[in-house]
Protein backbone atom coordinates (compact mmCIF):
# COMPACT_ATOMS: atom_id res chain seq x y z
CA UNK A 1 0.00 0.00 0.00
CA UNK A 2 1.15 3.81 -0.68
CA UNK A 3 2.76 5.31 2.08
CA UNK A 4 -0.52 8.23 3.78
CA UNK A 5 0.43 11.82 3.20
CA UNK A 6 -1.44 15.03 3.69
CA UNK A 7 -2.77 14.39 -0.09
CA UNK A 8 -4.30 11.02 0.77
CA UNK A 9 -8.05 10.90 0.35
CA UNK A 10 -10.55 8.70 2.58
CA UNK A 11 -12.71 6.04 1.12
CA UNK A 12 -15.09 3.80 3.81
CA UNK A 13 -17.37 1.40 4.69
CA UNK A 14 -19.97 2.42 7.19
CA UNK A 15 -22.50 -0.32 8.62
CA UNK A 16 -23.28 -2.36 11.75
CA UNK A 17 -21.70 -4.56 11.90
CA UNK A 18 -18.53 -3.93 9.48
CA UNK A 19 -15.69 -6.16 11.32
CA UNK A 20 -15.61 -8.96 9.14
CA UNK A 21 -15.80 -7.11 5.91
CA UNK A 22 -13.75 -8.04 2.55
CA UNK A 23 -14.07 -4.82 0.88
CA UNK A 24 -10.82 -3.37 2.39
CA UNK A 25 -8.70 -5.64 0.90
CA UNK A 26 -10.38 -4.97 -2.18
CA UNK A 27 -9.99 -1.28 -2.42
CA UNK A 28 -6.72 -1.00 -0.91
CA UNK A 29 -5.57 -3.40 -3.90
CA UNK A 30 -7.26 -1.50 -6.45
CA UNK A 31 -5.42 1.52 -4.93
CA UNK A 32 -2.17 0.15 -5.27
CA UNK A 33 -3.09 -1.17 -8.78
CA UNK A 34 -3.44 2.13 -9.84
CA UNK A 35 -1.39 4.06 -7.64
CA UNK A 36 -4.06 5.78 -6.64
CA UNK A 37 -3.01 8.40 -3.32
CA UNK A 38 -5.89 6.72 -0.92
CA UNK A 39 -6.61 4.74 1.96
CA UNK A 40 -9.75 2.80 2.50
CA UNK A 41 -11.20 1.84 5.94
CA UNK A 42 -14.37 0.36 8.08
CA UNK A 43 -16.30 2.64 10.12
CA UNK A 44 -18.81 1.32 12.98
CA UNK A 45 -22.25 3.15 12.76
CA UNK A 46 -23.83 2.49 16.12
CA UNK A 47 -26.84 4.31 15.39
CA UNK A 48 -26.80 8.01 14.59
CA UNK A 49 -26.46 7.70 10.71
CA UNK A 50 -27.42 11.58 10.04
CA UNK A 51 -24.68 12.54 11.61
CA UNK A 52 -22.28 10.03 10.10
CA UNK A 53 -23.29 11.23 7.01
CA UNK A 54 -22.64 14.72 7.72
CA UNK A 55 -19.66 14.33 9.30
CA UNK A 56 -17.99 12.61 6.43
CA UNK A 57 -18.65 15.14 4.23
CA UNK A 58 -17.39 17.58 6.72
CA UNK A 59 -13.86 15.13 6.60
CA UNK A 60 -13.72 15.44 3.45
CA UNK A 61 -14.46 11.50 2.59
CA UNK A 62 -14.52 11.30 -1.01
CA UNK A 63 -16.88 8.31 -0.84
CA UNK A 64 -18.18 5.49 1.32
CA UNK A 65 -19.98 2.17 0.92
CA UNK A 66 -22.84 1.68 3.00
CA UNK A 67 -23.98 -2.38 4.06
CA UNK A 68 -26.67 -3.22 6.44
CA UNK A 69 -28.88 -2.30 7.80
CA UNK A 70 -28.06 1.45 6.19
CA UNK A 71 -28.85 0.93 2.97
CA UNK A 72 -32.38 2.23 2.39
CA UNK A 73 -31.80 4.52 5.62
CA UNK A 74 -29.31 6.19 3.88
CA UNK A 75 -31.31 7.84 1.00
CA UNK A 76 -32.90 10.53 2.42
CA UNK A 77 -29.48 11.30 3.18
CA UNK A 78 -28.16 11.89 -0.22
CA UNK A 79 -28.39 14.98 -2.58
CA UNK A 80 -28.87 13.04 -5.67
CA UNK A 81 -29.74 9.12 -6.39
CA UNK A 82 -28.97 7.00 -9.55
CA UNK A 83 -32.00 6.19 -11.39
CA UNK A 84 -31.63 2.19 -10.94
CA UNK A 85 -30.69 2.36 -7.08
CA UNK A 86 -34.26 4.60 -7.48
CA UNK A 87 -35.55 1.83 -8.35
CA UNK A 88 -34.03 -0.91 -6.52
CA UNK A 89 -34.67 1.32 -3.19
CA UNK A 90 -31.39 0.68 -1.72
CA UNK A 91 -27.74 2.34 -2.16
CA UNK A 92 -24.53 0.96 -0.98
CA UNK A 93 -22.32 3.56 -2.50
CA UNK A 94 -21.98 7.17 -2.18
CA UNK A 95 -20.22 9.70 -4.61
CA UNK A 96 -19.18 12.42 -3.38
CA UNK A 97 -20.21 16.24 -5.09
CA UNK A 98 -20.10 19.49 -4.87
CA UNK A 99 -23.46 19.47 -2.82
CA UNK A 100 -23.28 16.32 -1.00
CA UNK A 101 -23.15 12.57 -1.37
CA UNK A 102 -24.56 10.72 -4.77
CA UNK A 103 -25.98 7.57 -4.10
CA UNK A 104 -25.49 4.37 -6.32
CA UNK A 105 -26.31 0.58 -5.76
CA UNK A 106 -23.59 -0.99 -7.50
CA UNK A 107 -24.67 -4.03 -5.93
CA UNK A 108 -27.19 -5.17 -8.91
CA UNK A 109 -24.20 -3.70 -11.06
CA UNK A 110 -21.48 -5.73 -9.72
CA UNK A 111 -24.25 -8.87 -9.88
CA UNK A 112 -24.50 -8.19 -13.82
CA UNK A 113 -20.88 -7.65 -14.20
CA UNK A 114 -20.56 -11.36 -12.29
CA UNK A 115 -22.74 -12.70 -14.40
CA UNK A 116 -21.45 -11.71 -18.00
CA UNK A 117 -18.04 -12.80 -16.84
CA UNK A 118 -19.55 -16.23 -16.38
CA UNK A 119 -21.24 -15.98 -19.66
CA UNK A 120 -25.03 -15.79 -18.39
CA UNK A 121 -27.37 -13.36 -20.20
CA UNK A 122 -30.48 -12.51 -18.48
CA UNK A 123 -32.39 -11.12 -22.01
CA UNK A 124 -34.96 -13.44 -23.11
CA UNK A 125 -34.00 -15.59 -19.79
CA UNK A 126 -36.96 -16.81 -17.63
CA UNK A 127 -35.63 -16.24 -14.00
CA UNK A 128 -37.02 -17.54 -10.60
CA UNK A 129 -36.19 -15.46 -7.71
CA UNK A 130 -36.40 -17.55 -4.26
CA UNK A 131 -37.35 -15.09 -1.41
CA UNK A 132 -38.82 -11.87 -1.22
CA UNK A 133 -37.17 -9.40 0.67
CA UNK A 134 -34.98 -6.22 -0.13
CA UNK A 135 -32.64 -8.26 -2.06
CA UNK A 136 -34.90 -10.03 -4.18
CA UNK A 137 -36.38 -6.80 -5.15
CA UNK A 138 -33.58 -5.62 -6.08
CA UNK A 139 -32.65 -8.45 -8.21
CA UNK A 140 -36.28 -8.18 -9.95
CA UNK A 141 -35.51 -5.17 -10.89
CA UNK A 142 -32.04 -5.89 -12.29
CA UNK A 143 -32.99 -8.78 -14.58
CA UNK A 144 -36.73 -6.42 -15.60
CA UNK A 145 -34.51 -3.46 -16.47
CA UNK A 146 -31.79 -5.76 -18.32
CA UNK A 147 -34.54 -7.81 -20.83
CA UNK A 148 -35.65 -10.69 -18.83
CA UNK A 149 -38.54 -12.97 -21.00
CA UNK A 150 -40.48 -13.24 -17.38
CA UNK A 151 -39.63 -13.50 -13.15
CA UNK A 152 -41.43 -15.18 -10.98
CA UNK A 153 -40.86 -14.88 -7.28
CA UNK A 154 -41.34 -17.73 -5.10
CA UNK A 155 -42.03 -17.15 -0.99
CA UNK A 156 -42.28 -18.42 1.99
CA UNK A 157 -45.55 -15.82 1.96
CA UNK A 158 -46.92 -15.32 -1.19
CA UNK A 159 -48.60 -11.90 -0.39
CA UNK A 160 -45.26 -10.47 0.23
CA UNK A 161 -43.99 -12.58 -3.14
CA UNK A 162 -46.89 -10.48 -4.85
CA UNK A 163 -46.11 -7.39 -3.79
CA UNK A 164 -42.78 -7.21 -4.86
CA UNK A 165 -43.66 -8.21 -8.14
CA UNK A 166 -46.41 -5.23 -8.14
CA UNK A 167 -43.69 -2.74 -6.98
CA UNK A 168 -41.78 -4.02 -10.13
CA UNK A 169 -44.43 -4.05 -12.63
CA UNK A 170 -45.31 -0.58 -11.45
CA UNK A 171 -42.26 0.98 -13.07
CA UNK A 172 -43.33 -0.19 -16.35
CA UNK A 173 -41.44 -3.02 -17.41
CA UNK A 174 -43.28 -5.36 -20.15
CA UNK A 175 -42.12 -8.58 -18.42
CA UNK A 176 -43.99 -11.12 -17.28
CA UNK A 177 -44.09 -11.15 -13.46
CA UNK A 178 -45.72 -13.54 -11.05
CA UNK A 179 -45.57 -15.17 -7.45
CA UNK A 180 -46.24 -18.18 -5.99
CA UNK A 181 -44.91 -20.13 -2.55
CA UNK A 182 -42.20 -22.33 -1.79
CA UNK A 183 -44.16 -25.20 -2.54
CA UNK A 184 -45.58 -23.77 -5.44
CA UNK A 185 -42.67 -26.45 -7.56
CA UNK A 186 -45.26 -27.66 -9.93
CA UNK A 187 -46.74 -24.51 -11.31
CA UNK A 188 -43.40 -23.70 -12.47
CA UNK A 189 -43.37 -24.65 -16.74
CA UNK A 190 -41.07 -27.50 -17.52
CA UNK A 191 -38.31 -25.34 -19.02
CA UNK A 192 -34.87 -24.60 -17.77
CA UNK A 193 -35.09 -21.09 -15.82
CA UNK A 194 -32.06 -18.49 -14.41
CA UNK A 195 -32.69 -18.94 -10.56
CA UNK A 196 -31.11 -16.23 -7.87
CA UNK A 197 -31.25 -17.42 -4.37
CA UNK A 198 -31.71 -14.19 -2.54
CA UNK A 199 -32.70 -15.56 1.08
CA UNK A 200 -30.10 -15.89 3.99
CA UNK A 201 -30.88 -19.68 4.51
CA UNK A 202 -27.76 -21.72 4.03
CA UNK A 203 -25.79 -18.96 5.25
CA UNK A 204 -22.81 -19.76 7.30
CA UNK A 205 -23.07 -21.35 9.62
CA UNK A 206 -26.18 -22.94 8.66
CA UNK A 207 -24.62 -24.20 5.11
CA UNK A 208 -26.71 -27.58 4.12
CA UNK A 209 -29.93 -25.83 5.01
CA UNK A 210 -31.96 -24.77 1.71
CA UNK A 211 -35.58 -23.09 0.84
CA UNK A 212 -36.69 -25.10 -1.25
CA UNK A 213 -36.02 -28.98 -1.07
CA UNK A 214 -38.17 -30.68 -3.55
CA UNK A 215 -35.54 -32.07 -6.17
CA UNK A 216 -38.27 -30.94 -9.27
CA UNK A 217 -37.29 -27.61 -8.54
CA UNK A 218 -33.83 -28.01 -9.50
CA UNK A 219 -34.65 -30.06 -12.71
CA UNK A 220 -36.08 -26.95 -13.91
CA UNK A 221 -32.61 -24.54 -13.45
CA UNK A 222 -29.93 -24.06 -15.82
CA UNK A 223 -28.27 -21.90 -13.68
CA UNK A 224 -28.02 -21.32 -10.52
CA UNK A 225 -26.39 -18.14 -8.28
CA UNK A 226 -27.03 -18.29 -5.18
CA UNK A 227 -25.81 -14.53 -3.53
CA UNK A 228 -24.45 -16.22 -0.33
CA UNK A 229 -20.34 -16.36 -0.74
CA UNK A 230 -19.49 -18.00 2.95
CA UNK A 231 -19.76 -20.83 2.47
CA UNK A 232 -18.25 -21.11 -1.03
CA UNK A 233 -20.76 -23.92 -1.68
CA UNK A 234 -24.32 -23.69 -0.21
CA UNK A 235 -26.84 -26.59 -0.14
CA UNK A 236 -28.75 -24.52 -2.53
CA UNK A 237 -25.55 -24.83 -5.00
CA UNK A 238 -24.99 -28.48 -4.53
CA UNK A 239 -28.55 -29.52 -5.49
CA UNK A 240 -28.39 -27.25 -8.34
CA UNK A 241 -25.51 -29.38 -9.69
CA UNK A 242 -26.44 -32.63 -8.62
CA UNK A 243 -29.21 -32.32 -11.51
CA UNK A 244 -27.18 -30.83 -13.81
CA UNK A 245 -27.01 -26.94 -13.17
CA UNK A 246 -24.52 -24.58 -13.25
CA UNK A 247 -24.05 -23.11 -9.95
CA UNK A 248 -22.56 -19.59 -8.96
CA UNK A 249 -21.97 -18.40 -5.31
CA UNK A 250 -21.86 -14.72 -4.87
CA UNK A 251 -18.47 -13.82 -3.87
CA UNK A 252 -17.80 -12.36 -7.79
CA UNK A 253 -20.54 -10.34 -6.80
CA UNK A 254 -18.91 -9.12 -3.95
CA UNK A 255 -16.13 -8.32 -5.91
CA UNK A 256 -17.60 -6.39 -8.71
CA UNK A 257 -19.97 -4.12 -6.50
CA UNK A 258 -16.57 -2.96 -4.82
CA UNK A 259 -14.99 -2.50 -8.32
CA UNK A 260 -17.54 -0.34 -9.50
CA UNK A 261 -17.51 1.63 -6.71
CA UNK A 262 -13.56 2.15 -7.03
CA UNK A 263 -14.24 3.20 -10.74
CA UNK A 264 -17.23 5.81 -9.50
CA UNK A 265 -14.49 7.09 -7.18
CA UNK A 266 -11.61 7.43 -9.11
CA UNK A 267 -12.97 8.24 -12.41
CA UNK A 268 -11.22 5.08 -14.21
CA UNK A 269 -12.00 1.83 -15.76
CA UNK A 270 -10.92 -1.48 -14.02
CA UNK A 271 -8.77 -3.79 -16.21
CA UNK A 272 -9.82 -7.39 -16.34
CA UNK A 273 -6.55 -8.73 -15.43
CA UNK A 274 -6.39 -6.25 -12.31
CA UNK A 275 -10.58 -7.74 -11.04
CA UNK A 276 -8.45 -11.41 -11.79
CA UNK A 277 -5.67 -10.66 -9.61
CA UNK A 278 -8.33 -9.46 -6.40
CA UNK A 279 -10.19 -12.57 -7.18
CA UNK A 280 -7.63 -14.70 -7.19
CA UNK A 281 -6.61 -13.08 -3.45
CA UNK A 282 -10.19 -13.68 -2.02
CA UNK A 283 -11.24 -16.71 -3.58
CA UNK A 284 -13.28 -16.20 -6.72
CA UNK A 285 -13.24 -18.77 -9.28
Amino acid sequence: MNNTDGKTGVLGLIGKPVEHTLSPIIQNMLAEEYDRNVIYVPFLVERDLPTAIRGAYELNIMGLNVTVPYKRDVIPLVCEIDSLAEKIGAVNTLVRTEKGYKGYNTDMLGLLRDLNVHQVGIKGEHVILVGAGGVARAVAVMCAENGAASIRIMNRTVERATAVADEVRNFGYTCELTACGLTDVDVIPDRKHLVFQCTNIGMYPNCGEVAIEDPNFYEKIHTGYDLIYRPAETGFMQLVSAHGGRAINGLGMLLYQGIIAFELWNDLQIADESAAKIAAVIGVE
